[in-house]
């Protein structure tokens, strides 16, 4: 089961940090790279999904534990940047926009935790 988990892992993360690229660089072909939205757009749709993944993972008829382990820890865990989203910011601090760098962190984190809520939400409603 341990070498299932592992393989599964991988394969989530890989398809995820794939879809990250994918994602991400849609939203800065829409809006530019002065701001780190396409960080932002892929952690608020991480979450989203996270929170949808976590609700459904706890009624009987949820994945089983291979398939929640390639969801959550890797597909989700390649896809969403906290790691990118924390450099860039230090990024923005580092070159003196102070506001910008608050405004990324207060959005990322209440839109994550939205979208974790919102994504229970609606694995709940379907």
């Amino acid at each position: 089961m341990q070498f299932e988990m592992i393989l599964a892992v991988g394969a989530g993360g890989g398809i995820g940090a794939a879809l990250r690229y994918l994602a991400s660089g849609v939203v800065y072909r829409w809006t530019g790279e002065g701001f780190p939205y396409g960080t932002l757009a892929v952690n608020i749709l991480g979450s989203l999904f996270l929170g949808f993944i976590v609700q459904v993972a706890e009624s009987r008829t949820g994945p089983g534990p291979v398939m929640k382990m390639f969801l959550t820890v890797g597909l989700c865990g390649g896809f969403t940047t906290f790691s990118t989203f924390s450099l860039e910011t230090w990024k923005l601090l580092t070159e003196g926009s102070y506001l910008a760098a608050t405004g990324n962190a207060v959005l990322s984190v209440l839109f994550c935790l939205f979208g974790i809520w919102f994504g229970m939400l609606i694995a709940k409603l379907i």
